[in-house]
């Protein structure tokens, strides 16, 4: 049961990442007269993510979710890709509008911003999803946590390190780092409020 529940965590998680990404992609070559992020911070942002996102296999699991045999349900995974997919693009899109348009960043300025929000965001979404109530009520495993840390830490600077400008990343200013702080804080308060919304309509 328990390799059951984490493998539907793995399902969720990827499967509502990857297709938020698409669209955001899809919707930034709309709006952007520039890449909105290059090809080899693309294969990073993958690379960071991957090694928390293999640590679920681990992970603990609420013992309320072990009480019962639990069963594949195609469209509770399609609706939560769906409904997951559009949260996170949503907060992708106000990423664009607030580099863009706001601060008018392009290029790597630009990049890195995305960058790092994305990241960070689909890191933090593993600690959402993997449970059904509140994360902050949830003990995640160790090796999910020890992985998080350190993409979190590779991720917050990259920017700042010798290998930034081999990468394509470029910090323009503190109010930068302050403004993509509080967009993924208020993706992590929605979303975990959407999480638990959206499993008790569908009585998962």
């Amino acid at each position: 049961r328990k390799t059951f529940v984490n493998s539907l965590k793995y399902i969720f998680i990827n499967t509502g990442a990857t297709f938020g990404n698409m669209f955001s992609v899809a919707g930034a070559s709309l709006m952007l007269p520039f890449l909105p992020m290059l090809p080899k911070q693309i294969l990073l942002t993958n690379f960071l993510t991957d090694f928390p996102y293999m640590a679920v296999a681990s992970d603990n699991v609420d013992g309320e979710q072990l009480k019962k045999p639990g069963k594949w349900d195609i469209s509770l995974i399609r609706n939560f890709m769906i409904v997951f997919g559009l949260h996170s693009s949503l907060f992708d899109f106000i990423t664009f509008y607030v580099l863009y348009f706001y601060f008018h960043f392009a290029n790597e300025t630009f990049q890195t911003g995305w960058f790092i929000e994305s990241v960070l965001t689909e890191l933090f979404i593993l600690f959402v999803i993997r449970t059904r109530k509140s994360f902050v009520r949830s003990r995640p495993g160790k090796w999910l946590i020890v992985a998080s840390a350190v993409a979190f830490a590779v991720t917050v600077l990259l920017p700042v390190s010798p290998f930034a400008a081999s990468l394509g990343l470029s910090i323009a200013h503190f109010t930068e780092v302050c403004v993509i702080a509080a967009i993924i804080a208020a993706y992590i308060i929605t979303a975990d409020l959407l999480k638990q919304l959206f499993f008790r309509m569908h009585k998962a």
